[in-house]
């Protein structure tokens, strides 16, 4: 039972006694008790059990899938590295899990200012634009929205993107070497769409993430915008002092 203090609320409370067990007790992806079943155990309020429990998801403790619960996070003891090339399907493969990629739209577009900017090519420009969904051990992680010049990969097709990892398909298809990859990342909220794919709540807490890809002679040749899961994905990189 949660106790009345002052100083302490009781949601803020009821936070660390559920950090505790999901931290010592719990398993990765495991069923947390129901918001009724949390109410009976710890003496508290319906109120003061959706509080913690919105804390916990904002702090990436847990998450929650439509109809089937809330469930533990498995991302306390891994981080993607984002000093190295990021590869989502090394990543999955390295924590254990089965990675798989949906894709949901292949088409040649012309390319508007905004990507005729962001791709350094000129106004009207054929680009490929890919929409993927990247899942791991059949739970959405990502929601990828993917560019490409067309002139660089014209033989590109939806079903060699299917067979092959996007990276291998640069250097083993086309001879496209990447140099450097900007990635720039931020927070934000789950918009509809997204959350539908994602399998997530609209406004549950998301990763935004932004990749540059640069080939050996400094040309753009990916532009990528993610939704990645925030209780899914965890990132650090690592500073050297010279």
């Amino acid at each position: 039972m949660v106790k009345s203090n002052r100083k302490r609320p009781l949601y803020d409370q009821l936070v660390d006694l559920l950090k505790g067990k999901i931290e010592n007790e719990f398993e990765p992806d495991s069923l947390l008790p129901s918001e009724r079943e949390l109410v009976d155990q710890y003496g508290v309020s319906r109120t003061t059990v959706r509080q913690a429990l919105q804390e916990l998801e904002q702090m990436n403790y847990i998450y929650r899938r439509h109809g089937k619960g809330t469930f533990v996070s498995d991302l306390r003891n891994h981080a993607t590295n984002l000093s190295g090339a990021y590869s989502f399907t090394d990543q999955m493969k390295s924590l254990g899990k089965y990675p798989e990629t949906k894709i949901l739209l292949y088409r040649v577009i012309e390319a508007s200012k905004y990507f005729a900017d962001k791709l350094n090519v000129p106004l009207g420009e054929k680009l490929i634009k890919i929409k993927r969904l990247r899942l791991a051990d059949g739970v959405p992680m990502m929601l990828e929205k993917t560019y490409l010049p067309l002139k660089l990969f014209l033989s590109l097709t939806e079903e060699r993107l299917a067979e092959k990892p996007l990276y291998e398909i640069f250097s083993e298809d086309y001879g496209q070497i990447v140099k450097m990859a900007e990635e720039e990342f931020y927070a934000g909220i789950a918009r509809i769409n997204d959350s539908e794919f994602l399998d997530i709540h609209e406004g549950t807490p998301v990763l935004n993430l932004v990749r540059t890809t640069y080939n050996s002679k400094n040309e753009i040749i990916e532009y990528t915008l993610s939704v990645a899961r925030g209780d899914q994905f965890k990132y650090k990189t690592i500073h050297l002092r010279s």
